[in-house]
């Protein structure tokens, strides 16, 4: 018999947080981001679930080559561009679109032998520092890329490095907008806490000065997996999202534990009164945060419920009190959807592993068994 852990993938939950995305923009023509294998959920897994979006981005020539063999035939964009001269025959052959996010990205296509021009996305650095073009010298920038044969429509784009938090995009959307006045193209701008936090309908702009109008382009990442990019100020739920994904494991023994009675490694947890415990095959090997201290929430056959001692490789120890019915065989959920309907956000339990949900999806590890939900 396999180890009983199973992560489960939920398409009717991106199809649900794609329309949320559309609501949020509903000018905006969106991106679905898949990069890092669709956030650790594999794209084949997240394809049905996406193809209603109207291209896919992403960073890899292997990942866009997969996309392309699942019979998409849309737009897919390279979101850092090529790496090396010979990125741009791939480009070519399957018509993907690539950002420009340097000059030594615009030499390759100087010299970029084709007979059909490429669409591009020259990216401005507005405060991220990490890609793109300083705002002096994005229109030469531009200016260079119109004037070469090898180069079709020129989109532009940028990057906001506070859209989940309080300076938000004002003062780097000002800087956009100041560098690319009057350039002709389309604007890719948004990612997922600038849809959700700074979108306003287009007639309400001058009424919220504050906030972000709907680009051409939006550029969804987290909020299509389920997690809210602005926690913990706002929840999934406060969002109206949908987990995307579900970690559960089967408890596999159980142990009373007397008053002062220690749970695993380093005896870090000591029992302040009799109590069970169960022992749930799931540890830091399957890609649950070893950093988790007691207190993590999770839930027991789809009670809410903690993790006591510290976490081992394979195996997680959680307070029986709360569900005094379960026991070898109950289920364990890490996050997501319990079978009762009840939700364990995934920011719950990244929260307390001081990291970020994203780093929990991209994290699952290999030898967990994954299955699609129907």
């Amino acid at each position: 018999m396999p180890r009983p852990i199973l992560a489960t993938i939920h398409p009717a939950a991106f199809r649900h947080n794609l329309e949320r995305v559309r609501r949020a923009a509903p000018d905006a023509r969106v991106w679905a981001v898949v990069k890092a294998n669709a956030y650790g959920h594999g794209i084949e897994r997240v394809f049905d679930g996406m193809r209603s979006a109207d291209g896919f981005a992403l960073l890899d020539l292997a990942e866009a080559q997969r996309v392309r063999d699942l019979g998409w035939r849309g737009p897919i964009l390279l979101l850092e561009g090529v790496f090396e001269q010979r990125d741009l025959e791939l480009c070519s052959r399957l018509d993907l679109w690539h950002t420009v996010h340097c000059n030594e990205q615009i030499d390759m296509l100087a010299t970029h032998k084709t007979n059909v021009p490429q669409r591009v996305f020259l990216k401005m650095n507005v405060g991220m520092n990490r890609l793109g073009f300083m705002p002096e010298r994005y229109r030469a920038a531009w200016t260079r890329l119109n004037a070469l044969p090898q180069v079709d429509e020129i989109s532009l784009m940028c990057h906001f490095s506070d859209a989940d938090g309080p300076r938000g995009v004002a003062q780097q959307m000002a800087v956009f907008a100041a560098a690319s006045r009057d350039l002709p193209g389309e604007r890719s701008l948004s990612n997922s806490a600038a849809i959700l936090r700074h979108t306003v309908d287009p007639a309400q702009a001058a009424l919220h000065p504050e906030a972000l109008v709907v680009s051409d382009w939006v550029r969804p990442g987290i909020v299509l997996y389920g997690s809210a990019p602005d926690y913990p100020e706002h929840s999934a739920a406060d969002w109206a999202l949908q987990p995307t994904m579900t970690l559960a494991a089967k408890i596999i023994a159980t142990q009373a534990l007397d008053t002062r009675a220690s749970v695993g490694y380093g005896s870090s947890f000591v029992a302040d009164k009799p109590m069970r415990i169960g022992v749930v095959a799931c540890g830091y090997a399957d890609g649950y945060p070893r950093i988790c201290p007691t207190g993590t929430p999770v839930l027991v056959d789809g009670v809410p419920t903690r993790t006591v001692g510290r976490v081992s490789m394979d195996m997680i120890t959680v307070d029986l009190t709360p569900v005094p019915q379960a026991g070898v065989g109950s289920t364990a959920t890490l996050w997501g959807r319990a079978a009762n309907g009840t939700v364990l956000p995934i920011d719950d339990v990244a929260v307390c592993a001081q990291t970020v949900g994203y780093e929990l999806m991209c994290g699952l590890a290999l030898r967990v068994p994954v299955e699609v939900a129907a």
